[in-house]
Order: C-alpha cells, then sequence, then structure tokens
C-alpha cells in the first residue's frame, strides 16, 4: 500500500495530495488559449512529489514547465505561464481570489513604510471607493510571462530582502496615475482614470525609475542625469560627489570630462605638473559603480569628450582589453563628440590638431556653434599656443572606428547636428548614458551650488502599435506631457542645480517604443523605400501634439523660466532645421497645421524647452511585450538575462506577422535603418539613441572593416542623426552569455543603465 502523501499549504497546514487539484489549475491556465494543452505542461513538469512538499514549490515548477514550453511554433505557453504566475501574485498579495479594496491596500502598504503615506491625504475615500470600482483587474491576464515576470523582479514594490511583493499591477498603475494628477482641480479624477487606461493598456510606456518608484517614498523618477565639469578642482570633487548622489537615487549618468586640461599641461605657471583627465575618469567610475540603485539596476555612467583634447588618443581606447588598469577605465562607456570640420579633414586626409582647454577654452565653448572652425584655424596658426600637437585625421577616425566595433561602447554625438537641429540657444555639448538627450549645462563648484544646472531627463514613450487613430494620438500625446510636468514637481531632487535645470528649462523627453512591431504589421522592411515616409508621417503627428500640448499648458500654467532660451521662443521648430539631404528619400508632405501652431506658440509660449527623444526601451518594453524603442529585434524569440532571471521576450503578432519581421542581423546594411532614424530625428528635438548593427561573416577573415563602421558614420552625418550609441556585432557564438539552465537558449543581457533602462527606460 503506497504511503499518502501531505502538501504544505502557504498557511503552513498539510493537506493531503490531489492531483485533481494541480489539473483544476492547468485547466484554468489553459482554457481558451489557443495551441497549448494543459497535460502537456502537466508532463514536461516532470513533477516528483514527496511529503510535506510546499504547494508554492508545485506552483513554481507549473510556472517553470509553461515557460519552458514557449516557442515560435507555440508562442502562446507565454500567457499560460502568465496566468500562473499571477495566481500565485494574487494569492501572495491578495491572500484569496478576491482583491483588497483600494483604500484598504494603500492604508496597509503606508502602515508598511512602503507607500507614500501623503497618498491618503490627497484623496478622499470617496474618491478612493470611485476609483477602486474603475480598477480592471482582469488586465493583468494580458501580461506575457516575461511581463509579468518582470514586474515581480524589478518593479512591482517589494521588499528585496525578503521578496515579498506588496501589490499587483492594476493597484500599480492607478496609483501612478493618482500621483501625477493629485494636484488637479478640475476633471481631476478623469485625468486619473485616463492616464490609468493608457499604462494598463500599454499605450503609454513608463520608464523604470517612474514603473518602480511613483507612490513610494522615494521621490526620484527621473531616468538620467548630465554633468559637465570646469578645469577646475572644486568643479571636480563637487561633481564627483554630485555624481555619487544621482546614482544612489536611480539616475544613469551622461557626464562631460572634455574641458580638464592635457595630461602633464602646467598648473600654476608649472609649479604641478597636471595629470590628465584619466585619473579623474577612474574616481567618477569609482563613485559610479559603488551604488547599487536599490536593487533595480547598477550605476552607468557615459563620459563625454571632444574629438580635438589634447589626450583623445589615449582616451578612445579607456575600454579595451588590452593594457593595464593603470590606463584602462573600462566601467565607464565614452562619446565622443564629432562634428563636419572632423569629417572634411578624414575625406582630403588631413591632419588635425589637437588642442587643451588651459590655453584655448573658446573652442570647447563654441564647440557645435557657427564660429567654431574659425576660431580652431586660428589656434592651429597661434604659436603663442604652447601645448598642442597633431595628428593624421585618418588615424583618429581609425582608431574610434575599430575601438567602437571592438567594444561595441564607443559612442559618437555629431554637436554641430545637436546645436544647429535642435530646440536650445544655448550651446549643448554633452549626451546622456544613452545617447538621446542633450542638455546645455553649467558647471557647478559645489553640491550645494544654485546657479549651476545639472541636466535632469523626465522621459516616457508613446507604443506605437497600440495607438489606434490620430485622436488617441492626441489624447495620449496630453496625457503624457502633463504627467511628466506633474513629475518635475513632485519629485526631488539630489543637488539644487538639478532643481535649477529642471524647473526652470523643463525639458522632457517622449520617444517611441514598439516601431518594429509596428511596421511588421504593416508588411514593411526597415530597407523599404516607402518606410521612411510611413514612419515620418506618424512621427510628425506625435512631434505635433506632444508640443501642441505644451502650449496648452502654458495657457493654464505659464510658459517655462527659460522659454526665451529656446528657438521655439524664435517661432523656429524642428520641420525648420533638419538636414536636407533626406529629402532624397522622405518625400511626404507635412499634414499637421504647423502655421497654426507657430501662432499659438508666439502668443502662449511653451510649458517646456524640449518635448522629444528616442530612448532605448529595453527593460521597460519586455513588461509590454513591445520591441525595444525604433530597434528591430535580433529573432522572433529573445532570451534576455537579468540580474535574477531569464526571461524569452516574443515579437508581438508572432502568430500573425511573424514573416514581416526585420530582425537585426538580417539586414543588408544599416543604410535602410538609419534612413529610418533620419525620419524620426526631422521632427525630434533633442536625439535618438540609433544603434548600427555588424555581421563579421559577411566579410573577409569573419573581420569587420573599420571603413564599414567609419562609412555608417558619414552616412549618419549627412542624414542629421544626432549620435550613434551601441555597435551591436553578430559573431554567431550562440552559446555566449549561456545559463547552465538553459543550455538550448541563447541570452541577450538587458542594459544596465538608462532605460531600462533608466533610458533603458
Amino acid at each position: 500500500m503506497n504511503k499518502e502523501i501531505y502538501i504544505k499549504k502557504r498557511n503552513g497546514n498539510l493537506e493531503k495530495f490531489s492531483a485533481d487539484k494541480i489539473n483544476k489549475v492547468l485547466q484554468w491556465a489553459t482554457e481558451e488559449i489557443k495551441n497549448v494543452s494543459f497535460e502537456e505542461v502537466g508532463m514536461n513538469a516532470h513533477l516528483n512529489f514527496f511529503d510535506k512538499m510546499s504547494s508554492a514549490d508545485i506552483h513554481t515548477m507549473l510556472i517553470e514547465s509553461a515557460s519552458n514550453l514557449i516557442s515560435e511554433e507555440k508562442p502562446n505557453y507565454q500567457y499560460v505561464a502568465s496566468r500562473l504566475l499571477n495566481y500565485r501574485l494574487r494569492k501572495n498579495v491578495w491572500g484569496g481570489k478576491n482583491p483588497p479594496k483600494l483604500y484598504d491596500l494603500v492604508k496597509k502598504n503606508v502602515d508598511a513604510l512602503v507607500y507614500d503615506d501623503a497618498i491618503l491625504e490627497w484623496y478622499s475615500k470617496e474618491e478612493f471607493d470611485k476609483l477602486d470600482e474603475y480598477l480592471k483587474h482582469d488586465r493583468d491576464f494580458n501580461f506575457t510571462y516575461a511581463g509579468i515576470k518582470q514586474l515581480c523582479d524589478k518593479y512591482l514594490v517589494q521588499n528585496r530582502s525578503t521578496k515579498v511583493i506588496y501589490e499587483t499591477p492594476q493597484f500599480a498603475y492607478m496609483l501612478i496615475a493618482m500621483t501625477f494628477f493629485k494636484d488637479y482641480k478640475d476633471k481631476r479624477i478623469d485625468y486619473v482614470k485616463k492616464a490609468y487606461n493608457y499604462f494598463s493598456k500599454h499605450k503609454i510606456n513608463l520608464p523604470t525609475p517612474i514603473m518602480a518608484g511613483v507612490r513610494t517614498p522615494m521621490k526620484s523618477y527621473a531616468s538620467c542625469s548630465l554633468f559637465t565639469v570646469d578645469d577646475d578642482l572644486r568643479s571636480i570633487f563637487s561633481n564627483n560627489s554630485a555624481v555619487g548622489f544621482a546614482t544612489a537615487s536611480r539616475y544613469g549618468i551622461g557626464l562631460n570630462l572634455s574641458r580638464l586640461r592635457a595630461t602633464n599641461a602646467p598648473i600654476r605657471n608649472g609649479e604641478v605638473m597636471h595629470t590628465g583627465p584619466i585619473p579623474f575618469a577612474k574616481a567618477f567610475e569609482s563613485t559610479v559603480k559603488s551604488c547599487h540603485q536599490n536593487g533595480i539596476r547598477g550605476g552607468s555612467a557615459t563620459v563625454n569628450f571632444a574629438w580635438f583634447h589634447y589626450d583623445i588618443l589615449d582616451i578612445l581606447v579607456l575600454k579595451n582589453n588590452q593594457g593595464t588598469d593603470d590606463n584602462r577605465v573600462r566601467k565607464l562607456d565614452y562619446c565622443i563628440g564629432l562634428d563636419k570640420l572632423i569629417f572634411e579633414r578624414f575625406l582630403k586626409n588631413q591632419d588635425v590638431t589637437l588642442f587643451s582647454y588651459h590655453e584655448c577654452p573658446s573652442l570647447w565653448n563654441t564647440f557645435g556653434l557657427e564660429g567654431f572652425k574659425e576660431k580652431y584655424e586660428k589656434a592651429e596658426a597661434n604659436k603663442n599656443i604652447k601645448f598642442k600637437k597633431k595628428v593624421s585625421a585618418r588615424e583618429l577616425m581609425g582608431l574610434l572606428a575599430k575601438e567602437r566595433l571592438e567594444t561595441g561602447r564607443i559612442y559618437t554625438m555629431f554637436v554641430d547636428h545637436a546645436n544647429e537641429h535642435g530646440s536650445w540657444l544655448d550651446q549643448v555639448d554633452t549626451s546622456n548614458l544613452c545617447l538621446e538627450v542633450n542638455h546645455p549645462l553649467i558647471p557647478i563648484t559645489d553640491v550645494n551650488d544654485k546657479n549651476g544646472e545639472i541636466g535632469v531627463c523626465i522621459l516616457a514613450a508613446v507604443n506605437w502599435l497600440e495607438i489606434k487613430d490620430d485622436d488617441e494620438m492626441q489624447n495620449v500625446c496630453d496625457i503624457i506631457v502633463r504627467m511628466l510636468d506633474a513629475l518635475i514637481e513632485h519629485q526631488n531632487y539630489f543637488v539644487p542645480a538639478a532643481e535649477n535645470f529642471a524647473k526652470n528649462r523643463r525639458s522632457l523627453g517622449v520617444g517611441v517604443s514598439n516601431l518594429a512591431a509596428l511596421l511588421a504589421k504593416e508588411g514593411l522592411k526597415y530597407w523599404d523605400k516607402e518606410t521612411p515616409n510611413f514612419v515620418a508621417k506618424w512621427m510628425e503627428k506625435m512631434s505635433y501634439y506632444l508640443i501642441d500640448a505644451s502650449v496648452e499648458m502654458a495657457k493654464e500654467l505659464g510658459k517655462c523660466e527659460k522659454f526665451d532660451r529656446t528657438k521655439f521662443s524664435q517661432g523656429i521648430l524642428p520641420i525648420d532645421t533638419y538636414k536636407q539631404d533626406i529629402n532624397e528619400f522622405i518625400t511626404e508632405p507635412l499634414h499637421m497645421d504647423w502655421e497654426g501652431l507657430r501662432v499659438k506658440i508666439k502668443q502662449y509660449g511653451m510649458r517646456h524647452s524640449t518635448l522629444t527623444a528616442c530612448m532605448p526601451v529595453e527593460s521597460s518594453s519586455v513588461i509590454q511585450s513591445s520591441t525595444n524603442g525604433i530597434e528591430p529585434p535580433r529573432s522572433a524569440i529573445s532570451f534576455k538575462g537579468s540580474k535574477s532571471n531569464i526571461l524569452p521576450v516574443v515579437v508581438p503578432g508572432i502568430d500573425k506577422y511573424k514573416e514581416n519581421y526585420t530582425f537585426a542581423f538580417d539586414m543588408p546594411s544599416n543604410e535602410g535603418y538609419l534612413k529610418v532614424a533620419a525620419a524620426i530625428q526631422k521632427f525630434t528635438d533633442m536625439s535618438i539613441s540609433t544603434n548600427t548593427y555588424y555581421i563579421p561573416s559577411r566579410y573577409n577573415n569573419n573581420k569587420v572593416p573599420v571603413q564599414e563602421v567609419i562609412k555608417d558614420m558619414l552616412l549618419a552625418y549627412k542624414y542629421g542623426i544626432k549620435n550613434l550609441y551601441y555597435a551591436n556585432t553578430d559573431d554567431g557564438d550562440k552559446q555566449t552569455a549561456m545559463n547552465e539552465t538553459q543550455q538550448t537558449k541563447q541570452v541577450e543581457p538587458q542594459e544596465s543603465g538608462c532605460a531600462s533602462g533608466a533610458c533603458a527606460l
């Protein structure tokens, strides 16, 4: 006679094992989902029961079984695994099948010190009850397995030591909406409902700091911050402290060290010889990596340098695996500022001259502006400037391309484009962590400096695949502008210079998510002739509605303090300043009433200095089951690694239009993708995290020539693109980054930086 088996329930009680209970759960999890079977999940689980086994362990096995069945042939197992994970989440948070009341959940979590206690003051009990009736908890079952798992691991409010989760997704979305619109007097509940709908239906993509932080006592919701450092010890050390505070507050870091004078440059008339920027880069590296951002992401930074810095040849190899720790700073990424002059010298095979800031600061202070070339040539001819040296432009560009290809993390900023085709009247020469934001900055000399300006990235994205029509695009843009504007006022700032920038400039960056899925749905490849025109039509509408929403807010609340430091104040719009070369392939006429909008801007001004920036939407896109930003996916199913797990991420519409997808390493070249980016950049006042892709097997000796990388840089420059982000290489190694439990699946690591950030949203 077989010994009876008892299962330990969540409450600690023992209950006689029942196979029927497991089957009922699996039948529920597979009900009305096509091409799945509960028997297959049960068999794949290889359940081996033993006495006093916990019900939680059984449930985990079933979830893992369903997730392991996800494939291109049977993608719908992602919804089976999602239901099973939701089932467990609800039991743990709700204590049963029925949700608690919204007010009761908030009160409980305020008492547990995980929610902001002010929430209970913002809304009356009657308003809580109204919003509770509006919650649509069944929308939790629209998440894929990767989406709900990402929420559980990274975004839902929890104790990261005990792993206890305090909320379910719909509660989180509602509380985020309630926080954003707490100060509205008219139609407050209507705005909250509308925002909640757009969040929970995945029309608006919320970046990591917002999704994880809004509703908690830690009021830090911006994605990135930008710093420029002056050639002065007080500026260096105060910025290093500020970077530490920013990193601890979940910001990704964009850092300009280009003004630090050259190695061995004299200090105090030669009393001291300068160590150069590299030792200080090491100091910033240590600061950034010393803070782990609450288990959500690690600290990350991109350091900006101008191409004419005296030490540029040493700077370009700082990520290189060769060399020693003494002359490498590998845990930072690097962005090199380029312009027309370096490209002209490269094409003519001429030399360029490298300088140190201490002798000719005017070069750095006019880089990207009209008149820079004249000042540069005068400096070359100036015999009183002693600290300079010549180098071949082709040698410099060749090294840049080589390091970009080999490390993937040497980025570029076309500084003249950023200034000419942007909204700022003040100079910009710095990009953020993920290269989509360009801000004018004023270096600080003290952490309490109130006159300096540290850029703050306030970001979100629109999920294009989920937008039904123009009216919905307009309404979504209105909600995004209003919620991000409210965020500026609601959040705390790590130093006064960040608050000074945020509240006086009010710079927003709204980007695009799920472009690849939309193109697949429309039957368009990235390289198709008509694709740039299709994309331009969509981006024109989004840009127009965002600007219009900012004007409407200016009518209600007033224009931003530094509106007169924008081109918008002069009636100049992004459609006036884009690179005309793209007219060769973007022939779509303008459809919106731009002239009418100019009149409104002149009359009312704008609430914001910028509205658009296309960031990576890497981490948060997993929640929505959307493709990352404007990027083509690498495959129909990718296995993305994070700190705690591997997630099978399926492209949207895999059962309907899988064959229409453009996959990154199937593109014949980067040209089509760059044309798509150019179509978006035409209407974008800041920048785009624009990537490039290379396949070594297409070249002799399986080696991508540096000339290919340079060709793409020249092409991107010709098209008016402002930044190049990753250089991605397909090495064909299917065993790279494997997890021991996923021996047949290639794992694609998620970005640890801005998006996701923090920009990697």
